[in-house]
């Protein structure tokens, strides 16, 4: 049964409650739904992650302290200058060859496919804040930090298929990486494994995946909630300083969908977006052009007058 002829049989039950209204009520409930079998492989991905976070301790040492790193930096940086700012939004242009790499590094988080990933962060800033957000910061902050995850039929009601990523679907890389997904990570994993045993294994896909995602999930729960505003946005988005360094810049979330198009959102100088100085360097050297930054119309055009 979908979503929709769900509402509407609850509905008929209880007439004095209107079909929104019940949908606000099956945001919140986290078992009393049929489950897709997708929703199962993004769980059972998410328990592993957090389970092999758990049992690192058990494993440390120095060297797999550093497999943290890496792979929370390269995989960090996949996500917020591939996903992010490259698909997502098109704020610059590199070769096909980079954009590619890039994309994988991305993949390698652990944080879905770039069709599934892009699709619903175009989603969410056509919808913003709206009954159609993904991950609307009204529907609880676990709701729009980690939950949304596990509900692709509610994520399906809300906005439909992906209809909105037909740039990536026309290329056969990301239409295979959307089909092999799982067998790149369980590759990488065998190879931690054979590098380091279950210490590499547990420090890099546990702790550096588990952190990286909570991060990326603190986006869009944190930065709707808490924070500073510096610009006229019809939207709850806020920029959180502190987080800057951590996600690589993307916790100017206010500057971002103020200007959504542009590859720089540590808009000034003590801002600091490490995603931007990755994009500035590939600009210099002649990897990355149509790079999109705010002028300065465009700025003082969405300035909050204080």
């Amino acid at each position: 049964m979908s979503v929709t002829s769900t509402v509407e049989e609850n509905h008929r039950k209880n007439p004095s409650s209107s079909p929104v209204e019940e949908k606000k009520k099956r945001r919140w409930v986290f078992w009393d739904r049929r489950w897709r079998r997708l929703d199962y492989v993004k769980f059972s991905a998410s328990f592993i992650v957090h389970s092999l976070a758990l049992l690192a301790p058990f494993y440390f040492t120095w060297s797999a302290l550093w497999v943290t790193f890496l792979f929370y930096t390269i995989g960090g940086l996949g996500i917020t200058v591939s996903y992010h700012r490259n698909l997502a939004h098109r704020s610059f242009k590199v070769p096909k060859w980079l954009e590619y790499l890039l994309a994988y590094c991305a993949l390698l988080a652990i944080q879905g496919d770039p069709i599934d990933w892009v699709s619903t962060h175009r989603y969410h800033h056509q919808f913003t804040d709206s009954e159609r957000d993904p991950h609307s910061p009204k529907e609880g902050f676990w709701f729009s930090h980690l939950l949304w995850i596990y509900d692709s039929a509610y994520l399906v009601s809300k906005c439909g298929k992906r209809a909105n990523v037909e740039d990536l679907k026309r290329q056969w890389f990301y239409r295979f990486l959307q089909k092999t997904v799982m067998f790149h990570i369980l590759g990488l994993g065998l190879i931690l494994f054979y590098l380091g045993g279950m210490s590499f294994v547990t420090w890099g896909m546990g702790v550096g995946a588990a952190l990286e995602v909570h991060v990326t999930c603190l986006i869009n729960s944190l930065c709707h909630i808490w924070g500073s505003r510096t610009w006229k946005t019809n939207d709850t988005s806020r920029n959180v300083w502190w987080l800057s360094v951590f996600s690589f810049g993307e916790s100017w979330h206010n500057n971002h969908h103020a200007f959504e198009s542009s590859a720089r959102q540590g808009l000034e100088w003590w801002q600091i977006d490490i995603s931007w100085y990755i994009v500035r360097f590939l600009e210099i050297i002649g990897l990355a052009t149509d790079v999109k930054v705010p002028t300065e119309a465009q700025r003082r055009r969405m300035a909050i007058v204080r």
